[in-house]
């Protein structure tokens, strides 16, 4: 028989004044505010999340160009999106922009391992493209 262990997630996140909270994740404390209300301590919740989806997609990328023996450089992630008007305001449209420098011979592979990243591999993309559509491109520097 084989047993199969799902992820489990558990964090506490504690009030720190005014509008800020702060979550402990392991080792690493994140800590939440908002600029209009508050005292901007950190991140919005929608900005990290779109933070965390930046970072997500990233990696995958990253990772799958290593084990495609890909040298690149510059890499970095452009991440927008536009709410809606009404409560709760959610996103409703979310673009991801890879900007890489990778020699031309290698852009097949870095498109391979966007779609890898996005229709398979980053969690964060599958769990918003089930309220947004998340748009993706590629700029070559």
């Amino acid at each position: 028989m084989v047993i199969v262990r799902m992820a489990h997630y558990s964090f506490i996140t504690r009030h720190t004044g005014n509008t800020a909270f702060e979550t402990e994740i392991g080792k690493h404390k994140v800590v939440m505010d908002t600029g209009s209300e508050g005292d901007d301590l950190g991140p919005s919740p929608k900005r990290l999340l779109l933070g965390t989806l930046a970072g997500c997609t990233g990696m995958d990328v990253v990772s799958l160009l290593r084990k495609m023996r890909v040298l690149f450089s510059d890499f970095e992630i452009l991440t927008e999106a536009d709410l809606t008007d009404e409560h709760p305001r959610v996103f409703k449209h979310i673009l991801i922009v890879y900007r890489i420098r990778v020699d031309e011979q290698y852009r097949d592979k870095m498109e391979k391992a966007v779609n890898l990243s996005v229709e398979k591999y980053c969690g964060i993309t599958a769990m918003l493209r089930k309220n947004s559509p998340v748009e993706h491109r590629i700029e070559y520097l």
